[in-house]
């Protein structure tokens, strides 16, 4: 009997795939704890429209990372830190408060967990921090951190 899996099935298939399974195993597990549908005509053809609303809506989510990573890479961020005698900073700047920046100066909601600070900027100049909006897409934002 063929199947279309409707979740991951260990040692079977992942999601939407269209598995050979034997008929008791397809009557007796996969159907009634629901992990996949019976694959007739009507059922292949929702997932056909499933799959085609799927690759449609990640390629919108795709574009809208991709313009968003030119506003991005377009402006750039001012941060300022204290510092004493000889330039020498205290404190730094996390990606919490680039974050924060990016919202407050260029209007972007971005999660500070897509913000790849290596590790904490502590020199004043300009940084150039990678932010990654979409699994293709990885903006560079301009950050400057100037004196307080």
């Amino acid at each position: 009997m063929k199947v279309i899996l409707l979740e991951d099935v260990k040692s079977l298939g992942k999601k939407g795939e269209i598995v050979n399974v034997n008929d008791g195993y397809a009557r007796n597990f996969i159907l009634p704890k629901k992990l996949g549908l019976e694959a007739n005509n009507k059922n292949l053809n929702d997932l056909k429209l499933q799959k085609s609303n799927e690759a449609k809506i990640a390629k919108e989510q795709l574009e809208a990372a991709q313009e968003l990573g030119k506003n991005i890479e377009a402006g750039s961020v001012k941060l300022a830190i204290k510092t004493g005698e000889g330039g020498k900073t205290f404190g730094s700047v996390s990606s919490k408060e680039i974050a924060a920046a990016v919202k407050e100066q260029m209007g972007y909601e971005i999660d500070k967990k897509k913000i790849q600070l290596k590790e904490a900027i502590k020199t004043l100049g300009t940084h150039e921090v990678p932010v990654k909006l979409h699994a293709k897409v990885t903006a560079k934002l301009k950050v400057i951190v100037t004196e307080a």
